[in-house]
């Protein structure tokens, strides 16, 4: 009987696995999607071809093209065993009493693990807000009519002081991401903010956006509000209970659990350029972005941004680090924009294929440089391949910015370059990006 049973397992394994190969085979579809959503009042079509950003309710118009793995096979221990084993009366009863203690002892009370959600989200929901964002619409449909079209996107902040100023997502506020061959998006012409408990419609001001972290700053004139307690997001571990907060679909002060997927995940967007992130199974949709992703002690640990979409995939969403945030956010408050390092110069990415074809070195080609530059002020010339920076052999731009970046505007920045074949070395004096 024990024969016939496992082979009847087996079979329904190998007929499991064949379904699933093929499913497999199919090739299921990604896309990195922003957590924002467009309304169009307008009627005007916010899809971006197959890639979408996380957004549907806020999240707006981030993509990345990610990647997939198939479906695992179902292994025999899934199933329950079928083994009949022949016993006396006095040993069945004992086992039966043997394993009734073991249940016992094994029990594990989910009660601490509700009662810390619980906890968290009290702590935290005062300091999610939901925001609106209203854009004016320019659309070869309307071009003709007097009536004013408008969009609108939804999304979520964390409030990050008493006195009104609220972090966010820069897809939410800005439009720019948000267009097509048929319409385009205007600048925000209104940004309304609405509080945990709150039903007042609070109108917010502009502080400041940058693009290349994807965050916002933004104001509303009250004070006496509950700021987030903001947690230490380099010290975040794989495995650990995390919770995302935010106005999913518009859905206001929306809770969901789960854990740590990956910490430093790096994902890259459709214009190329490249995050690392925390990866949470913390369900994340569409209104999510720029709300929290928070730890058991109800601190932030992240804002949340992206997530993985299409067929077959769940639970793959990520977070911008709270600590990559707190520079760029006191820049916004201080300046209205974030001030980094420039070079001046523009590039190409020189791969052995593409160099051995010019007869060049691999590296970044200089393609055009910048008038009154620190680049044209050091001798940084058009045709130039620079191979190095800060002693470190590099190959792309990302590479250069990456290195850059980590100076201060005024630092010393050291370059090799290889010029008609000789190599040169160079000491350049970083200024402020115009």
């Amino acid at each position: 009987m024990e024969n016939n049973e496992n082979n009847n397992l087996n079979q329904n394994n190998q007929n499991i696995n064949e379904s699933n190969n093929e499913k497999n085979s199919n090739g299921p579809q990604t896309t990195f999607t922003a957590i924002n959503s467009h309304k169009e009042k307008a009627k005007v079509g916010f899809a971006k071809g197959v890639l979408l950003p996380f957004c549907c309710g806020a999240l707006g118009t981030v993509l990345v093209v990610g990647t997939c793995f198939g479906v695992p096979q179902i292994k025999n221990k899934l199933f329950p065993t079928a083994t009949v084993i022949e016993q006396t009366k006095e040993n069945k009863e004992n086992n039966n009493s043997n394993e009734s203690t073991s249940i016992n002892n094994n029990l594990v009370s989910i009660s601490n693990y509700s009662e810390t959600g619980i906890s968290v989200a009290n702590k935290v929901l005062p300091s999610i807000v939901g925001i609106k964002v209203e854009y004016s619409v320019n659309s070869i449909f309307y071009h003709n009519l007097n009536s004013n079209q408008t969009a609108s996107a939804e999304g979520s902040g964390i409030i990050i002081s008493e006195d009104g100023y609220i972090l966010t997502n820069n897809h939410i506020i800005n439009s720019s991401s948000s267009s097509s061959s048929y319409y385009e998006l205007g600048k925000a012409t209104k940004v309304s903010v609405y509080l945990y408990n709150d039903t007042t419609e609070y109108e917010a001001q502009v502080i400041g956006t940058d693009e290349q972290t994807d965050l916002a700053v933004i104001k509303i004139n009250k004070t006496g509000l509950t700021a987030a307690e903001l947690g230490d997001s380099d010290s975040v571990q794989v495995g650990e209970f995390s919770m995302a907060i935010g106005n999913p679909l518009g859905l206001q002060s929306s809770v969901t659990a789960g854990m740590i997927s990956a910490v430093k995940r790096e994902v890259t967007d459709s214009d190329g350029k490249k995050y690392k992130l925390i990866q949470t199974d913390a369900a994340i949709n569409s209104g999510n972005s720029g709300g929290a992703l928070v730890n058991s002690k109800g601190q932030v640990i992240g804002v949340n941004t992206l997530k993985l979409s299409g067929t077959g995939i769940e639970g793959m969403g990520f977070a911008i680090p709270i600590n990559d945030t707190k520079e760029i956010y006191s820049q916004l408050i201080q300046y209205n924009k974030v001030k980094r390092p420039y070079i001046g110069i523009g590039g190409i990415d020189l791969t052995e294929d593409l160099a051995k074809a010019n007869n060049l070195v691999v590296g970044v080609y200089v393609q055009s440089v910048e008038d009154f530059s620190a680049a044209q002020k050091a001798d940084i010339r058009n045709g130039d391949v620079i191979i190095e920076a800060d002693g470190q052999k590099i190959q792309t731009m990302n590479e250069l910015n990456e290195l850059k970046n980590k100076h201060n505007i005024g630092d010393e920045f050291k370059l090799k370059i290889s010029r008609n074949g000789t190599e040169k070395e160079i000491a350049l004096t970083l200024q402020e990006k115009p």
